[in-house]
């Protein structure tokens, strides 16, 4: 059974420079696909800039993408996790600090992430773990009373 969040948690990290510009953050966010990147000051993890950050710190304000620096849009990492943190703590800091991504940090290096959508991968395994479970259990049931 997976527990901890070095289980579930995403270690191809994609990272882009403070000092970058918000359209350099969109192309790189839009050819890999992804909705997210780790900001870096001088190699260390200082924030994370979001498809949301984009919406509430540009668009909103009509500003131009070349214009805007990453670190000036970017959200602070507020929590973390290490890899041996267990999920469930690991979704109550999401859940305080109200965020969709949890950066996971070993030895001051961010070496992974986990956001909501590996968090319901894992919520479906379960379920489909306990669905499987139970079924099976209810079959020994019905056979044992044969």
């Amino acid at each position: 059974m997976i527990e901890a969040v070095r289980d579930i948690m995403i270690k191809e990290l994609l990272t882009i420079s403070e000092n970058e510009s918000a359209l350099k953050a969109a192309q790189v966010m839009t050819e890999k696909g992804v909705s997210s990147l780790i900001v870096l000051a001088d190699d260390q993890p200082i924030g994370i800039v979001t498809e949301r950050d984009f919406i509430k710190k540009i668009c909103l304000k009509e500003l131009k993408l070349s214009s805007v620096r990453v670190g000036d849009m970017m959200s602070r990492i507020r929590t973390s996790a290490s890899p041996d943190t267990p999920i469930d703590v690991a979704v109550q800091r999401m859940v305080n600090n109200r965020i969709r991504r949890l950066p996971i940090f070993e030895n001051g290096k961010v070496v992974g992430i986990i956001t909501v959508t590996d968090l319901a991968k894992y919520l479906r395994t379960i379920l489909l773990l306990n669905n499987t479970l139970s079924s099976s259990l209810l079959s020994q049931s019905n056979v044992e009373n044969y």
